[in-house]
């Protein structure tokens, strides 16, 4: 089964579990790039990305090279910001119409998801969602997360 993991990561979280779950299916990567990226240090970094998300902008994204069109299983992968899914995941949902595909879902998180998978799912309608999930403190506990997603990936499978 042809398969892709999109994701996008601001800190390395969301990354380092697309990465395992790509070396373990096989699959082809995708990671969202906008075009001009806040700054990560500090407490402005907080301030800037939860803007993003409560004024609902979509950055420009870098072109994809991947067409999701192309895939029978795809992985959507988001870092959780002010409890919702990254803004480079709305450009995308506003850009791509996934239809009629077979989807799962995930999220890297410190501490709460809030409504993230719920309004991921709400973005995807008409789109099979196979299972989704959450990881934890990843950047803290590597080893159990990359576990967790191996355990996943079968799930899925």
């Amino acid at each position: 089964m042809k398969s892709l993991i999109i994701y996008y990561s601001f800190e390395g979280g969301t990354r380092l579990i697309a990465e395992t779950m790509v070396k373990k299916l096989e699959a082809d990567l995708l990671e969202l790039k906008p075009e001009k990226e806040i700054k990560t240090r500090g407490f402005l970094k907080y301030f800037w990305g939860g803007r993003q998300v409560m004024m609902k902008i979509a950055p420009k994204l870098l072109p994809l090279g991947k067409n999701p069109d192309d895939y029978e299983l795809i992985i959507i992968g988001t870092p959780v910001w002010a409890f919702n899914y990254a803004p480079p995941l709305r450009t995308f949902f506003s850009q791509i119409k996934l239809a009629n595909k077979r989807l799962a879902l995930f999220c890297v998180h410190e501490g709460n998801f809030g409504k993230t998978l719920e309004n991921m799912k709400q973005e995807l309608k008409g789109n099979d969602i196979l299972s989704e999930t959450d990881f934890i403190d990843v950047a803290k506990n590597p080893e159990a997360n990359i576990k967790k997603a191996g355990e996943w990936l079968e799930k899925i499978l």
